[in-house]
């Protein structure tokens, strides 16, 4: 369901893997009963338009029911505590210009990504929550 890399992937407004995201979670948080039936017609048959994009917007995220909202938000805590550092450290970091200047080119290209990431990680814990 998760696809190749074994990761969704989200950006500012939008996650950006709606369709693997949204059988994710409702495979997830469907009842016992919900899930053999699942099995049973192997999958869902065509879902409507709707229902396809409903977790296209950060809008419809927050709108999801508890148990997939719970799912979300431990998913990213555990996302988040794969990282080395936290938000604060990132910030910290990009704002003190002398030790910015003392990273490499490359060091520099990292920590602004590994910032990005965690500002749209903290973003959805915010929605879910």
């Amino acid at each position: 369901m998760v696809g190749e890399e074994g990761a969704f992937v989200l950006g500012w407004d939008e996650v950006l893997t709606e369709e693997e995201l949204a059988t994710t979670l409702k495979v997830l948080c469907m009842s016992e009963e919900e899930f053999k039936e699942y099995k049973e017609q192997d999958g869902w048959e065509d879902n409507s338009e709707e229902e396809q994009h409903s977790l296209l917007s950060n809008e419809a995220l927050s709108r999801l029911k508890t148990p997939c909202k719970k799912l979300l938000y431990d998913s990213v805590l555990l996302t988040l505590e794969s990282y080395g550092s936290d938000l604060k450290a990132e910030q910290d970091l990009l704002n003190n210009k002398e030790t910015y200047k003392k990273l490499s080119r490359r060091e520099q290209q990292a920590l602004h990504v590994r910032y990005g990431q965690k500002k749209i990680l903290h973003q959805l814990l915010e929605l879910v929550h």
